[in-house]
């Protein structure tokens, strides 16, 4: 039997805006098992942004609870959730997210800097990681000087460099044409293949093709889950 590596339990979060009380989860549940490969669909303002944002521990529950390795993360102080998203989980944003002044190889194993280990081992991998995403040859050049579906990639280097286990994909193709967008899904793939979990948002029925599991959401609630047969 599949384990699960993120529980979401009865989960409400609830913003303040002016005067009114917006209501972005509403008791949601849903536990994602190790080396899924999920999608989470839905129109704007439904909630799958929050709930990545949930499962990523930058956001936290107004109420119900989120566990990830079956500790309650509420549980943790600061910097014991920075422990965690350093070394647990790995980000990909639409923006990509680079620091300008980096080269490729730096951006990459930038999250080595953070752990201390930006040594000449590290430097090493993040230079394996470049090559591993086709930027073997880019690795001095600066976000500038790449192409959309580039700079994705090495963003997808830099979420790989702590050996994640699981990767929140917040529309990993939303800044990319469809071509470029489905090599880049290739990519995701490919790392799901070799057990990582990768959770991602997505607004596209295309690209949420990519995935082996859909969750639907509207509303703050969970309207479908689609599991392979």
């Amino acid at each position: 039997m599949p384990s699960p590596v993120i529980q979401i339990q009865e989960v409400c979060k609830t913003y303040e805006m002016g005067d009114e009380t917006v209501q972005a989860l509403d008791e949601v549940s849903i536990e994602f098992n190790d080396g899924e490969f999920w999608a989470l669909l839905g129109p704007s303002g439904s909630g799958k942004s929050t709930l990545l944002n949930m499962i990523g521990c930058l956001d936290s529950p107004t109420s119900g609870k989120c566990l990830i390795d079956g500790i309650d993360v509420s549980t943790m102080n600061d910097n014991q959730l920075s422990d965690l998203r350093l070394n647990r989980l790995g980000f990909i944003f639409q923006s990509f997210n680079l620091i300008p002044q980096l080269t490729v190889a730096e951006n990459i194993a930038l999250p080595l800097f953070y752990q201390g280990k930006d040594n000449d081992e590290g430097k090493k991998k993040a230079i394996d990681l470049a090559t591993m995403v086709e930027l073997g040859h880019r690795t001095g050049h600066l976000p500038k000087e790449l192409s959309g579906g580039q700079q994705q990639r090495v963003a997808i280097a830099r979420a790989l460099i702590n050996d994640p286990k699981i990767i929140l994909a917040d529309e990993p193709t939303g800044a990319l044409d469809s071509t470029t967008g489905n090599q880049i899904m290739e990519l995701l793939t490919e790392m799901n293949k070799k057990g990582i979990t990768i959770i991602m948002v997505t607004h596209e029925p295309e690209i949420a093709d990519f995935a082996t599991h859909k969750l639907h959401m509207r509303d703050g609630v969970i309207a479908k889950i689609e599991r392979p047969s």
